[in-house]
């Protein structure tokens, strides 16, 4: 049995609570409701087969994504501890706990340069002159090649070209790709686009490419710090650590502003865009099924791993938040209401994204799939060139990058809360005990992760971001961590004892289906999808810029994910071989422990002081 104090110690601070179950829900839906509902649902959607994709993400939401977030929040709730205090209940897997750690550490050192590109635009947004600064090519970034995708570029006529032996006309850009092909001696007169006309860029993509992220040729280039982008990153650290470093109550009053903010940007741009010429182009490409892409492998992978990414499940953030509830709160019920806004959030985006998008291809006379893009081009290249065309194009654009920030901002501190959660409740008498000891320990590792974080805001950050966001908390990593956390309940813990604690919690025992879900389907699906993912591997290459990394750009993105993978078994082996007994021995105490959780019944001392009581479950 693993020694558990029966009585808090009264020189410990007590651990605090949410106010109401309301602060828990809205933190919930802060959390989990991100940028990936905005920039990658919608854009999925459409690639995978429109309304056809609704099929296998309901699939993979009710087998995976609800099933794990129910897991996670009711664990918490049940020990009122972190993410590395909740495997006392099974000590051998105590690793996975020091992976969410050390992946949601590498997560908050990125996600946040997001929110210093949205302040970046957002102050941009601001300027007095009533203009923004990516409409026209009047700018010191710009080049020669800028012209606007509104413009209408005129082509010389009446010129005199050759044609090639298949009879197919070229654009002259492509001349030099066919220079050692057979012509033919007819001539014609055609109207034609010299190179200079055709190869051009936007004011939108050179603004984003030159001024905000001043972009090097590659990740060996990082050619010194963007100082505008250091001092956004700096204000985004400030504005986070602000709402968390008072503890959860104060956080559970923030969120409710953070939480709520993006719906209400969210509603007013749809009708906005509802009210566009093209809309209906856009929302047809969004919804139009195409249900033979059910049957591809690849659109079935998408679905799970954006339901994972969505949910924001295995890096401790849910639990955190779920630790902090009262023991007899129904965490059940809650957490199925997170799970229904999250997603319904996920579909409400896609239909004002691809309204903006329907119109901006019929305003530049191109096709959905030209315009429609994923992750940060679309928040910060589509989005930006849809804006040029409405009226009062300031008051947008800050409606729209304040959305984006607030929809960042409640994401990443409340990453930020779990991995602080987990090592405070780990190091109490540390941390907790000292006077100012959580502002203080917050303080330092913000500064330390803004540092570090400095190398994604060079001239070559822009590829050390994509480095981060491919390897490091996301794919083979994190599909790795949630099935040893399905393992660690369902088959060392045990589901049918685990339903006992659920009881114990909410008064009755949930349905028999999570049990189904936990035992067999969520721990198969992770790991065949982390197969799958081993097996179709292919080296990250950023296509936008036809970038390839070299080949230490990959191990270092190996080492960002192995640096949490490798956690689970090393702690396993070495916590196998310093405990004392025999195997019998070591299997009990490390796989099923008696340990004592702590419940809310109180009792009084001899001298009459109220004490919580820890009882054995």
């Amino acid at each position: 049995q693993l020694d558990s104090p029966s009585i808090m110690e009264k020189s410990m601070p007590e651990r605090e609570k949410w106010t109401s179950w309301a602060d828990f829900i809205m933190s919930c839906i802060g959390y989990a409701i991100g940028l990936g509902n905005v920039w990658r649902f919608p854009y999925l959607c459409y690639q995978n087969g429109g309304g056809a994709f609704f099929i296998p993400y309901i699939v993979a939401l009710v087998f995976c994504g609800a099933p794990l977030f129910i897991l996670e929040t009711s664990w918490g709730q049940l020990l009122s501890v972190g993410g590395l205090g909740m495997f006392k209940i099974c000590p051998i897997f105590k690793g996975v706990g020091i992976a969410a750690v050390v992946m949601a550490f590498w997560l908050n050192i990125y996600y946040i340069v997001v929110l210093s590109w949205a302040l970046c635009y957002l102050w941009a947004s601001l300027r007095v002159d009533e203009n923004v600064p990516w409409r026209n090519c009047n700018n010191t970034w710009n080049t020669g090649q800028c012209r606007s995708e509104y413009e209408k570029i005129p082509c010389d006529s009446n010129k005199t070209i050759l044609k090639f032996f298949n009879a197919k006309t070229l654009t002259a850009d492509h001349l030099l790709e066919y220079k050692k092909q057979f012509f033919v001696g007819a001539k014609a007169n055609w109207s034609v686009c010299t190179a200079a006309q055709l190869n051009v860029t936007s004011p939108v993509k050179e603004f984003w490419n030159f001024e905000v992220l001043g972009i090097s040729k590659g990740i060996d280039h990082p050619d010194g710090l963007r100082w505008d982008l250091a001092f956004f990153l700096f204000v985004a650290w400030i504005i986070c650590y602000l709402c968390i470093f008072k503890g959860v109550k104060w956080t559970g009053k923030v969120v409710y502003f953070t939480a709520s903010f993006p719906y209400i940007m969210l509603f007013c741009l749809l009708i906005r865009g509802l009210t566009l010429p093209g809309a209906s182009l856009g929302l047809e490409f969004y919804l139009k099924p195409d249900f033979s892409k059910v049957f591809s492998s690849k659109v079935w992978v998408d679905a799970v791993t954006q339901v994972f990414f969505s949910y924001g499940l295995g890096l401790g953030a849910l639990v955190a938040l779920g630790s902090y509830n009262k023991f007899h709160n129904n965490v059940y019920k809650q957490a199925l209401t997170v799970c229904f806004v999250n997603s319904g959030t996920s579909v409400f985006a896609g239909f004002v994204i691809f309204s903006f998008i329907g119109f901006m291809a019929t305003q530049q006379e191109k096709s959905v799939e030209e315009v429609a893009q994923a992750g940060p081009g679309l928040l910060f290249l589509a989005y930006p060139s849809g804006i040029l065309q409405l009226p009062y194009t300031q008051v947008w654009s800050c409606l729209f990058f304040s959305m984006v920030l607030f929809l960042g901002i409640d994401s990443q501190f409340c990453t930020m809360e779990g991995f602080f959660t987990a090592i405070i409740d780990e190091f109490p008498s540390l941390i907790r005990a000292k006077k100012y000891g959580r502002e203080v320990f917050i303080g330092i590792i913000c500064i330390i992760s803004y540092f570090i974080g400095l190398s994604t805001v060079t001239r070559g950050g822009f590829y050390v971001f994509q480095l981060f966001d491919f390897y490091a908390a996301s794919g083979w990593a994190l599909l790795w961590l949630l099935f040893f956390e399905c393992i660690a309940i369902s088959w060392s813990v045990g589901i049918n004892r685990w339903y006992d604690h659920m009881h114990s919690m909410i008064g009755y025992y949930p349905s028999s289906w999570w049990k189904f879900c936990w035992v067999f389907a969520t721990p198969a699906v992770c790991m065949g999808v982390m197969l799958f993912g081993l097996v179709k591997y292919q080296p990250l290459r950023i296509d936008a810029y036809n970038y390839d990394y070299p080949f230490w750009g990959h191990v270092f993105g190996w080492f960002l994910s192995l640096s949490s993978m490798l956690c689970i078994p090393g702690y396993a082996i070495y916590i196998w071989a310093v405990t004392p007994g025999t195997f019998s021995e070591k299997y009990e105490k490390l796989f099923c422990p008696n340990i004592e959780i702590e419940k809310s019944s109180k009792s009084l001392d001899d001298d009459g002081d109220e004490l919580e009581r820890m009882e054995q479950v």
